[in-house]
């Protein structure tokens, strides 16, 4: 089995994917100082169109996902107040096996969010 990252984001306010959400993924080292990998967008479908990590990128170790969540809603037309409830929602987890799959959708709100591993 080839090991991944993936993510995939539902707005369960509007009840459908979230589309164009910006999320930033970071490799976090052992020293707690934080590496951009990469910055994406969801699709039409709330997902990326290429994975965070492929099977040759994935390590083991420590990583956080960015989640736009206030640009996204906004973008919406959502009546938020100022400063939003919600900026960015940082999930942070570990890869302990590079070769295994590793999925983190995100189910979001303005007001609140769920994550889970997923495959």
């Amino acid at each position: 089995m080839s090991g991944k990252l993936s993510t995939h984001v539902l707005d369960t306010v509007h009840g459908c994917p979230a589309r164009n959400m910006k999320l930033e993924l970071w490799a976090i080292a052992d020293d707690g100082q934080r590496k951009l990998i990469k910055t994406l967008f969801t699709n039409r479908d709330g997902r990326t169109d290429e994975l965070l990590l492929n099977e040759f990128e994935i390590k083991v170790g420590i990583y956080e996902i960015c989640f736009y969540v206030s640009d996204y809603f906004t973008s919406c037309g959502a009546s938020l107040p100022e400063p939003n409830f919600l900026t960015t929602v940082p999930v942070r987890f570990g890869i302990a096996d590079k070769s295994d799959r590793y999925h983190v959708p995100l189910l979001v709100s303005p007001w609140a969010y769920s994550t889970y591993r997923g495959s």
